[in-house]
């Protein structure tokens, strides 16, 4: 392992950062104790510019290098929570119930101010560094939001890079899916206005749980006989909400879920037919059925040759039989997609240890991965702002 060493002699540093950050985790766009003390940190290790309040908590760090090149490259870590109460029992869980780091954003954020230490310090690269701080990735739209507040206006990038902590046992192992690499997710809300009743008399209902419960398994009708069985579609209900009481059919149920997928064609399908359900539904029950479907997350697709490039400047840290470019396409989505989008770049992922599963509240990030992810990241730059020369391609 070749962590830089600006980086290595930072570790302590950079884990008591990842504790507290840990300890007190926030809900996108509430990452305020969060941001404020990426900005404070990037401003104490002599970042050039240091720009707050974008999408309401978004950062952006401006690290200038050596010559005149006017490259620019940017490396975007993502800082928020998720609504789930910790079950860790570590020395720094949460302290805000309810909520947690459970889908390691903490560690991300402090990788990426790690980073921002090894360049603002070394300067080894000829071009400008753009540091990104992203607030709300967790289906909130926090990518869309910096963007939407001029991101690529105001700090134009030619190329993009984002990175994922995966928790497969495999420290150090750098993974990369080019092409198509994660899914896009659509979520949806079903709303059933049925007619209530006493629960001891039935006949006199339109019972809105007996038609959510059919609703739920006629939706898997849709991935086994309308998508082709070589596309990929997850349609996921996962949230049933309808009644109070033991004795009161209620007046209303609702369902709401995601659906997942790798095509357009195949959300546009996936979405006709589920409103064609529901309106069929609505007929044969005599009720009324709404549907709401908004997009969240786009396809991520990862650039060929830049993801090429991510792979020589992880080997760089974690060695090249660490390296390879055959991790399969995750049905999980990420909205680093948006970015992806507009600026070509690629998104990994490093493993480490432990085992339990991203989302769950005993998932661990281990803290020995800070000081790898920082330097890959800090390399990509290196690498893709070369003083001596262009880039490799």
């Amino acid at each position: 392992m070749n962590i830089l060493p600006i980086i290595d002699a930072s570790t302590e540093e950079l884990t008591a950062i990842f504790k507290d950050l840990h300890a007190h985790p926030e809900i996108g766009f509430t990452e305020m104790r969060t941001a404020g003390i990426v900005a404070e940190q990037l401003r104490a290790y002599g970042v050039d510019e240091v720009h707050e309040g974008i999408a309401k908590t978004g950062v952006v760090g401006i690290i200038n290098g050596k010559g005149s090149s006017r490259r620019r490259v940017g490396v975007r870590a993502d800082m928020d929570a998720l609504p789930i109460e910790e079950l860790t029992n570590l020395p720094y869980s949460s302290k805000n119930p309810g909520v947690m780091h459970a889908c390691g954003h903490d560690g991300h954020t402090t990788m990426l101010l790690g980073a921002a230490k090894h360049l603002a310090a070394t300067r080894d690269f000829d071009g400008t560094a753009v540091m990104i701080f992203q607030p709300a990735e967790e289906g909130l739209g926090g990518a869309r939001g910096m963007i939407a507040e001029g991101l690529f206006d105001r700090f134009p990038v030619d190329e993009v890079y984002g990175m994922h902590n995966y928790p497969d046992g495999k420290p150090g192992k750098f993974a990369i899916c080019k092409g198509t690499a994660m899914a896009g997710a659509t979520f949806f809300d079903i709303h059933i206005q049925g007619r209530g009743s006493h629960a001891a008399m039935p006949q006199a209902s339109r019972d809105p749980v007996v038609i959510a419960s059919a609703l739920v398994g006629q939706m898997q009708t849709i991935v086994s006989r309308n998508v082709a069985p070589l596309d990929a579609c997850v349609i996921s209900i996962t949230q049933i909400h309808a009644g109070a009481a033991y004795n009161v059919v209620p007046d209303t149920a609702t369902l709401a879920g995601t659906v997942r997928y790798f095509k357009d064609e195949v959300i546009e399908m996936a979405e006709v037919r589920m409103r064609e359900l529901c309106e069929g539904f609505a007929i044969a029950y005599g009720v009324e059925i709404t549907i709401e479907m908004r997009n969240v997350f786009d396809v991520l697709v990862n650039d060929d040759t830049l993801s090429d490039a991510y792979m020589e400047a992880a080997a760089d840290v974690v060695g090249v039989e660490n390296v390879s470019d055959d991790a399969k396409p995750a049905t999980g989505s990420e909205d680093f997609a948006d970015m992806l989008k507009i600026v070509p770049g690629a998104y990994c992922r490093v493993g480490h240890a432990g085992t339990l599963p991203l989302h769950n509240p005993g998932f661990v990030l281990d803290p020995g991965l800070l000081p790898v992810g920082a330097s890959i990241m800090a390399r990509m730059v290196e690498r893709r702002l070369p003083v001596d020369g262009a880039p490799s391609t």
